[in-house]
């Protein structure tokens, strides 16, 4: 079943294959806050001390985004319209308790269920940092819990209920290319959907987390291409030279867009491997025809099934029936141990 026309089907597989077949997809995405997101571990907001640019070497502190941060929220995504259309197993997978492992969601993102089975994730995402430095992209807010009267003291007695939390702020840029491996074109399509229509990261306590994504670019290639941490550093020399980047004052979306595509560019140039790019004038066709599907029911419907199809029949050759031999591996181990003794 073919749903697009303007990628050409050589770039996806009729299947889902056993083993890496070197065809990748990589979505090329400016992740931007619109609200207070919390991306942190053990309390604290996640930063890595790294280099500023390619051309410009002195030391930052940037904010890190990492890849669970990003890749889960994508995923459950998903699984929402799988279970809102009632596809596949979706009665019978709980998330990281007891997977189905037949849904697109189990195949193309994987899973780990110790020994009842794993499936490597053929969505690839790594960390992602900020452009601007950490200290012109974080806040620290007091944070209350007052009495019904809206005060913090009842009876003469004052509230220890008072905290404070570092935010990260609106209007903060976070590069990030997600890549998946050995597509099909259900499974292309899957992922570009989840990517979409995912709005919140980060904490999820938490009553922010407004994320938005901006796609500028896919592109197909028989192998990864550049990290987001060099594009990062090269959209910030982009910026940097022409002053765009300003201590204390959030980027100029336009400028942040148009420095990201510049910067793509230019370092797929230098990479040796062959890529077909649908990047700015090119990529308007394709996310038309794309957000025609994935905003029309029944087309996204037959998009879901199709990529269930796919994923069932993967698990059926790859997972259950391997799992299947582990365990009668195992009985006959288990046999052989207890005859000897």
């Amino acid at each position: 079943m073919q749903f697009i026309t303007t990628v050409d089907a050589k770039h996806f597989h009729t299947e889902i294959p056993a083993k890496p077949m070197g065809k990748y997809a990589h979505f090329i995405t400016i992740r931007v806050t619109e609200s207070y997101p919390l991306f942190q571990t053990d309390g604290e907001l996640n930063k890595a001390r790294i280099r500023a640019g390619i051309q410009h070497k002195e030391t930052i502190s940037r904010l890190a985004m990492f890849k669970r941060k990003q890749s889960t929220p994508e995923r459950l995504t998903g699984r929402e319209l799988l279970r809102n259309y009632q596809i596949g197993d979706w009665e019978k997978c709980d998330y990281n308790v007891d997977f189905s492992k037949t849904t697109p969601d189990c195949v193309l993102y994987g899973f780990a269920i110790g020994d009842a089975g794993s499936e490597k994730s053929k969505v690839v995402v790594d960390t992602a940092y900020s452009i601007t430095s950490f200290d012109d992209s974080h806040q620290n807010f007091t944070l209350n819990a007052p009495f019904e009267n809206g005060t913090m003291s009842r009876q003469g007695v004052v509230t220890s209920r008072i905290n404070s939390q570092d935010h990260i702020l609106p209007q903060v840029f976070f590069p990030s290319i997600i890549t998946l491996k050995d597509p099909t074109e259900a499974g292309f399509l899957y992922v570009f959907n989840n990517i979409l229509r995912t709005r919140h990261y980060g904490a999820q306590t938490t009553r922010t987390g407004r994320v938005r994504n901006e796609l500028i670019g896919v592109v197909f290639a028989d192998g990864e291409i550049v990290s987001n941490l060099r594009w990062t550093q090269k959209i910030y020399d982009l910026m940097k030279h022409k002053g765009q980047i300003e201590m204390a004052e959030p980027l100029n979306e336009d400028d942040v867009l148009v420095a990201a595509q510049d910067a793509i560019s230019q370092l797929l140039n230098q990479e040796y491997i062959p890529h077909t790019d649908f990047i700015g004038d090119s990529l308007t066709p394709l996310l038309t025809e794309v957000k025609a599907i994935t905003s029309d029911e029944t087309r996204l419907k037959a998009m879901l099934v199709q990529a269930n199809t796919e994923s069932m029949a993967y698990a059926q050759k790859h997972i259950i029936k391997s799992a299947e031999k582990g365990k009668k591996s195992s009985k006959k181990t288990a046999t052989t141990v207890t005859e000897s003794n």
